[in-house]
């Protein structure tokens, strides 16, 4: 997925207007930088996308940084907001405490509204002394429509809606205006959309039975940001949008070999893998795939290095009882903590959840080596076009940070070395491996092809191999399969 930058990415002279960051993990990048300063911001979406969040998220962030700020609730009770934020793990009790943060329940008694006397003047008075005596610089305003609601004649929503816009520039606040989707008020949501200095949209959708959140940035006066669409999901922390792939590729150089601790697979390798590349090794089922990563994760633990091995097919129990029998200890490794096992089934996560889960252990093992076993289960999280977003998010944020990909990938039986990987991410591989296996005269027979190594010599002929109680052994060449051989392979 490519980022599509907007045409204004900057002013003439250089001039930038200024930029108040949300501190939302991924939506600065987006809005480069942040939302308007001293302007105003609308995010609007459908029930269960986040608005609530982002605003509230974004003004916590703030004030946490010392940038004091107001939150005005029609919906609903502030109590209620503060009980949901601890399960996030915000406190906003010292915050208020400290006159940071205030809570305003902005309910309006509706017999005013029905008698006619009611407008927001009043309401818009109460807060600009709120504004003074707190010194806020942020103002969220959670369900501006649940406001306009209460007027049933359209020209007085619109009045009302044009008397807030004008009030908000006035003042000078960094403000953020949550709003729904559809609804009683959807022509005030629109004129807003004109209004407003910065629009941002949230969506949720069912793909492949897989619920997904995405933000669209619509509009962004005065400054350039991406407009493309970009998964995210709410965390026990807050919003989260995961990594996007840039516009530039911040890959790392590929550093010094490391061995495979495999006998006799070094030397066709010149020496071994190459740090930070991405390895795919792909073969059918029983060619010895798992057992060919957990060889070389083992030696990488006992160089002293960390492995983080993502398991799409096995327990970690199963995968630690499966390699006692060509002699690999994963328990010992596991014990010294310089492997670490994260299971999962595909299905039962999105793209977004697996991949957030996948990077919160990047960070917390710091591991120099990625095992992903198999990139075919992927397709069960709901799509090919998912599990190839899902790969390639994930292989850029490894070579970004230098770390070694190796991706596990059972094929079919027929299925060509040049479609090998099976998701399309074959271009995006340095180095490719392919098991193959036959029973020519009733007797069981592996071999590999080390189909290409990007900057490097190496074997360009089959060769045999066997697993054995002591790991794997490759042997001298083996003759290329024939025809026949090759279609029943």
């Amino acid at each position: 997925m490519k980022d599509s930058p907007n045409e204004l990415a900057g002013a003439p002279n250089g001039f930038q207007i200024a930029k108040a960051p949300t501190g939302i993990r991924g939506v600065d990048e987006i809005l480069f930088g942040g939302m308007p300063r001293g302007r105003t911001t609308l995010v609007a979406g459908g029930p269960g996308t986040g608005k609530t969040v982002f605003g509230l998220e974004s003004l916590y962030r703030a004030a946490l940084a010392g940038e004091p700020g107001i939150f005005v609730t029609f919906e609903e009770q502030a109590e209620a907001i503060r009980r949901n934020a601890r399960v996030m793990g915000w406190d906003f009790a010292p915050l208020e405490r400290d006159g940071k943060l205030l809570f305003i329940d902005a309910e309006v008694p509706t017999d005013l509204v029905q008698s006619g006397e009611f407008d927001i003047g009043g309401l818009l008075a109460i807060l600009a002394g709120q504004i003074k005596a707190l010194g806020a610089r942020r103002l969220v305003i959670d369900a501006v429509d649940a406001l306009l609601r209460i007027f049933r004649e359209s020209h007085r929503r619109e009045e009302q809606l044009l008397t807030l816009h004008d009030w908000l520039r006035q003042k000078g606040q960094t403000a953020l205006l949550t709003m729904k989707n559809g609804g009683e008020v959807p022509r005030a949501r629109l004129n807003f959309e004109y209004m407003a200095d910065c629009v941002v949209l949230l969506d949720q959708r069912i793909i492949g039975q897989v619920a997904t959140r995405r933000l669209r940035v619509l509009k962004y006066r005065g400054s350039g940001f991406l407009s493309n669409e970009y998964p995210y999901i709410i965390t026990s922390g807050g919003i989260v949008l995961l990594p996007i792939s840039s516009v530039e590729l911040s890959q790392q150089p590929f550093g010094p070999k490391f061995s495979t601790g495999i006998s006799g697979l070094d030397p066709l390798l010149s020496g071994g893998f190459s740090r930070g590349s991405c390895i795919l090794i792909g073969g059918a089922s029983g060619t010895g795939k798992t057992t060919l990563a957990c060889s070389i994760a083992t030696a990488a633990c006992s160089g002293g290095e960390r492995v983080l091995y993502v398991s799409f097919e096995d327990s970690r129990e199963g995968l630690v009882s499966m390699m006692r029998s060509p002699g690999l200890d994963l328990g010992q490794q596991l014990e010294a903590r310089r492997l670490q096992v994260l299971t999962a089934i595909p299905e039962a996560k999105g793209v977004e959840e697996h991949l957030w889960r996948i990077l919160q252990a990047i960070d917390a093992h710091k591991p120099q080596h990625l095992v992903l076993d198999s990139i075919s289960a992927c397709h069960r999280m709901g799509s090919e076009e998912a599990a190839f977003d899902f790969l390639v998010r994930l292989l850029m944020h490894c070579k970004a940070r230098g770390l070694t990909c190796l991706f596990v990938n059972q094929t079919g039986p027929a299925q060509p070395i040049h479609e090998i990987s099976g998701i399309g991410i074959s271009s995006l591989v340095d180095t490719l491996v392919v098991l193959e296996q036959d029973w020519p005269d009733e007797s069981h027979r592996r071999r590999l092809l080390i189909v290409k190594v990007r900057g490097s010599p190496h074997s360009h002929i089959y060769h045999n191999f066997q697993i054995t109680g002591q790991g794997i052994q490759v042997d001298d060449a083996a003759p290329a399969p024939s025809v026949r051989q090759e279609q029943r392979l």
